[in-house]
């Protein structure tokens, strides 16, 4: 075995050309896979794939992170691979071994409350108060992306109608409704932006800076986190926030799955399913925190 685990470190080193770091990291693993194997009375290359199978549920009851797990799962099958490769085995047991799915990120969410205490913060006898005020209301009450705010058009904003024809991913166009709050916010915003010096390419933008030009998604994101910031709210805040709280707050009221997938422009059903398991998130939160059997 010694001249293997030899012959390996070269294979790793200049057929792979790896890092230090990373010969060091799959030779860890390949010691992990021998101490198993040596309980079990085989040696790494007799190992079958059960017996792999095996390895990696036992590595994976210690290790709860999957970016760790697919690295173990990683080096198991560069080990076998050069088994095959340099001929010691004639078939590779690892190769049906499945990679653990990646852990899930659910986007942050904020409360109906915290919405209001950065709306609160807005200084409405600024110059761009009543601004950030509509954008507020677009993002959160509209569910808007802030490339589809920032490029969106006064001539596609139907107010009477309750209305706005908006332009997401891939130029595809949908219709998405204007809240009363965000309509009577944005007709305030279009009193102020009448006085502006607008520039001439820029007339139709919905929202202008200071300078009456087209607002950039940074500014937006400068805005949110500012009024975060000034409301005490600790989460990772983006415009994209606002967002997902509008689609988490329809779903945990009632709405249809497929409504908010049309409301947010999603393409597939399964990207707008991440909200369910925010929303079983919740209940779950709620049975840890509530339910008498947990309480100790």
């Amino acid at each position: 075995m010694e001249a293997i685990e030899r012959e390996y470190h070269t294979y790793l080193r200049l057929e792979k050309s790896l890092s230090e770091n990373s010969v060091e990291a799959y030779e860890q693993d390949l010691q992990k896979l021998k101490a198993f194997c040596k309980d079990r009375g085989i040696q790494p290359a007799d190992a079958t794939f059960d017996d792999l199978q095996e390895f990696v549920f036992t590595c994976f009851k210690d290790i709860g992170n999957s970016r760790s797990q697919a690295r173990i799962l990683s080096g198991v099958r560069s080990f076998y691979k050069f088994l095959l490769y340099s001929r010691h085995i004639d078939t590779d047991p690892s190769e049906l071994l499945e990679m653990p799915k990646p852990e899930a990120h659910l986007p942050e969410v904020l409360t109906v409350e915290e919405i209001d205490d950065m709306i609160g913060c807005i200084d409405l006898s600024k110059p761009e108060g009543q601004r950030n005020r509509a954008i507020i209301e677009m993002l959160y009450g509209s569910g808007l992306r802030v490339s589809e705010l920032v490029n969106l058009k006064l001539s596609n904003i139907y107010l009477k109608e309750g209305y706005m024809l908006v332009e997401g991913k891939g130029s595809k166009q949908r219709l998405v409704p204007v809240s009363p709050e965000a309509e009577k916010q944005f007709r305030l915003w279009q009193e102020d932006r009448c006085h502006l010096n607008i520039r001439p390419e820029d007339v139709d933008t919905a929202f202008l800076n200071r300078r009456g030009g087209k607002l950039t998604r940074s500014m937006i994101f400068h805005i949110i986190k500012t009024l975060a910031a000034e409301a005490g709210i600790r989460k990772n805040i983006s415009p994209h926030t606002l967002r997902h709280s509008f689609a988490t707050h329809l779903l945990q009221n009632g709405a249809d799955l497929r409504v908010i997938q049309q409301l947010l422009g999603h393409e597939s059903i399964t990207t707008t399913e991440i909200y369910t398991h925010i929303n079983i998130e919740d209940l779950r939160r709620a049975i840890l925190m509530y339910h008498p059997a947990n309480r100790h």
